[in-house]
């Protein structure tokens, strides 16, 4: 299935940017999109504290997805304030994965031209149901 990645990295950029809030958290800098079955795009932005506390754009965009208990992802992008896609982390790999098992096949967009599964991805799974 070919995804068109560009209403996600339209979204995803829509959300990123520059922001400090009085305290000392850093937000925005990255911003993420998710395109869930039902054809929803979900987004979210990350979360830097100094204290070492925060989460990533993919975890806000699919708590935003949860919300309308959806679990399967059908594509995600997560960019830098500038526009530019970057691939997920680990942690993030991982929750996609553990939100539902056909999210391996997911189609992640991790550089400015080049889209993997998150299956390519993640390829020693864990077997949750074991």
């Amino acid at each position: 299935m070919s995804i068109d990645f560009e209403p996600l990295i339209a979204a995803a950029t829509a959300v990123a940017g520059d922001f400090r809030t009085p305290g000392c958290v850093i937000g925005c800098e990255v911003g993420a999109a998710v395109l869930s079955a039902t054809g929803e795009i979900f987004t979210g932005v990350s979360v830097e504290a100094t204290c070492g506390v925060g989460f990533c754009a993919e975890h806000s965009a699919i708590a935003e997805m949860l919300k309308k208990r959806q679990a399967k992802i059908v594509a995600c992008v997560a960019v830098w304030k500038n526009g530019e896609p970057i691939p997920p982390c680990g942690r993030c790999r991982e929750l996609m994965y553990q939100l539902a098992p056909g999210n391996l096949d997911t189609q992640i967009q991790v550089g400015p031209a080049e889209v993997r599964t998150l299956r390519e991805l993640l390829p020693n799974t864990w077997d949750y149901n074991a």
